[in-house]
């Protein structure tokens, strides 16, 4: 897939622990872990937006679009 999730990236800049994040987004442990490995599908605008929230980012700190990664799948 051409998007590339960076939020193992922005995590590690706030020194959060993706445990933590996830309490504090009442988010699954499970689910973002999925999104953190770049396996979702799909993201709800709630849960990008909360996790934007917690981590003080925007949503562009979290997604970026890279065409070489579509040929690589």
């Amino acid at each position: 897939m051409a998007i590339v999730i960076r939020l193992d990236e922005k995590l590690h800049e706030r020194r959060m622990t993706l445990t933590e994040l996830s309490e504090r987004v009442d988010i699954t442990l499970a689910n973002l872990s999925i999104l953190k490995t770049g396996k979702a599908k799909a993201i709800r605008f709630s849960t990008l937006e909360a996790i934007c929230s917690v981590l003080d980012c925007q949503p562009g700190d979290l997604l970026a679009f890279d065409p070489t990664q579509a040929a690589q799948e």
